[in-house]
């Protein structure tokens, strides 16, 4: 009897030390299901697959997106890879919704953005990028003095007044929300804009996103969308968090 109270004893402590052990490692953060639908969305988007775009469409609305959200990822990718990509992107969700509705399927459509009224656009931008950014938005507004943004101040403008302001102020998608779907879309797009990611996986990151959740996104994309992409992508991640 005294063996097995001592044995019982040791097995309870065990328990209750693997107990202590759990709840002083965090909790590792996963990509939700909207997550997921945006990285898909974007990605397939930017590489112009319309037949897997229609099925991640497909899963991101019956994960319970709104239609409006899903055309804000829309809206948000033309930034990142032009207006033919994106206008079909905008055609197959509606071609995704005829179908559904031809199913009996009513999609919640979601409310609108906020209207923004904006006296100071690129003010506004300046400010949106050094939110995203971490950094303080009291004192002047600076303006590039080396680099494209000097050579060409009017994709200074351009990237400040309607990327910044004009997309980033709309309140359909987070800060979040928006840096995935640019990963996305920059993952897709493969080579030649590596300096683009990496500063765009650093903004990810001040979001909220996990490491482990960037991964997540790069095993999404190997899987549905290209091994060498995702690849390409992980070495940008490392290299950019090794620094």
């Amino acid at each position: 009897m005294r063996k097995f109270r001592t044995y019982l004893i040791a097995i309870l402590s065990m328990l209750v030390y693997q107990a202590g052990q759990a709840q002083d490692q965090p909790a590792i953060k996963t990509l939700s299901d909207k997550q997921k639908g945006i990285v898909q969305m974007a990605a397939f988007t930017a590489k112009g697959d319309l037949e897997k775009l229609k099925v991640a469409i497909n899963k991101s609305l019956d994960a319970g997106m709104t239609i409006n959200e899903c055309k804000e990822v829309f809206l948000h990718t033309y930034a990142y890879c032009g207006f033919p990509r994106s206008i079909q992107g905008l055609n197959t969700l509606i071609a995704a919704l005829d179908e559904r509705k031809a199913k009996g399927i009513n999609d919640n459509v979601g409310r609108e953005a906020t209207p923004v009224n904006d006296t100071s656009k690129y003010e506004t931008g300046w400010k949106n990028l050094a939110r995203l950014g971490g950094r303080s938005t009291d004192g002047p507004i600076e303006k590039p003095t080396s680099g494209y943004g000097a050579f060409s101040p009017e994709i200074d403008r351009f990237l400040k007044e309607h990327l910044f302001a004009d997309l980033f102020s709309r309140d359909l998608l987070t800060y979040a929300e928006r840096e995935l779907t640019t990963i996305s879309v920059l993952i897709a797009l493969g080579k030649g804009v590596e300096p683009m990611l990496s500063s765009h996986l650093g903004l990810t990151l001040k979001q909220g996103i996990s490491k482990n959740q960037i991964e997540e996104v790069c095993a999404l994309i190997e899987k549905s969308v290209s091994k060498a992409d995702a690849d390409a992508a992980r070495k940008v991640f490392s290299e950019m968090s090794s620094r």
